[in-house]
């Protein structure tokens, strides 16, 4: 009987694999076989897969043909479809570039409508109260500039005094009866507010950026006439404004 059967009868221990040590702890966890053997297998399983597609790529007809050949193309190591170019008429042209002036005449049309419906809505209280002006008040002497008070000339309640819309006077003050509005409600309402206005701002912005587009595609639209002759370049074209351009003076029969 060989000596590594006897060893294997008596029973020999099984030694465990250490701990990482304490001083060695800011190290990371120490690898362990069951650990090696996960990454060895990963690295073992991508080697025989390049492998294969070397092989493949080996075995290739040169000759193989396939449309996708021609139909796609390269784009920073990414393969992408070629846009296919349909062939249109100089009349079918002016058609889409007219429909395309009057869309986005219409959507901004769409947008000032509802810019306007918001205001009406808004009125623009907040932006009213932020506005500095001024308010003149005339004494008749020195002794009543002291004594002044601005909530009493005004006839309201001091606590309305930063504002120059509806500032109700003390006189109607006791008349109105106020709802009971807790704190939840205040906050609803003041966060639909917010909301509002908000919307108000992000439609203006889009009502902007139509009427750039549209000055533009009107802008292309008179650089195609033939009949006029060269314009001159005042300001070129940006993201913000559309272009700027000089023609002669022509005199009209």
């Amino acid at each position: 009987m060989s000596s590594w059967k006897k060893t294997a009868k008596t029973g020999q221990r099984t030694h465990l694999e250490r701990h990482q040590p304490e001083e060695r702890k800011r190290l990371g966890l120490l690898e362990k076989k069951k650990d090696y053997k996960l990454r060895a297998d990963d690295y073992n399983e991508k080697q025989a897969t390049l492998k294969l597609l070397r092989k493949r790529a080996l075995n290739k007809n040169p000759d193989e043909f396939y449309f996708h050949m021609i139909n796609s193309k390269m784009d920073q190591g990414v393969h992408r479809e070629k846009q296919k170019k349909e062939d249109h008429t100089l009349e079918q042209i002016k058609l889409m570039e007219t429909q395309d002036r009057k869309y986005i005449a219409y959507k901004r049309h769409l947008e000032a409508r509802q810019i306007e419906k918001l205001q009406s809505q808004l009125h623009m209280i907040d932006v009213a109260d932020q506005t500095p002006n001024k308010h003149i008040f005339f004494v008749d002497d020195d002794k009543e500039v002291k004594s002044f008070d601005v909530a009493e000339r005004l006839q309201t309640h001091p606590a309305l005094l930063a504002r120059k819309t509806n500032r109700p006077k003390l006189s109607v003050l006791k008349k109105v009866k106020l709802p009971e509005i807790d704190e939840a409600t205040a906050a609803k309402i003041e966060q639909q507010k917010h909301m509002a206005y908000t919307e108000l701002q992000k439609r203006i912005e889009r009502e902007s950026q139509l009427a750039i587009v549209q000055q533009k595609l009107e802008m292309r639209r008179a650089l195609k006439d033939k009949t006029l002759p060269k314009p001159k370049v005042i300001k070129q074209g940006s993201k913000t404004s559309a272009p700027v351009y000089k023609w002669a003076l022509q005199r009209k029969r």
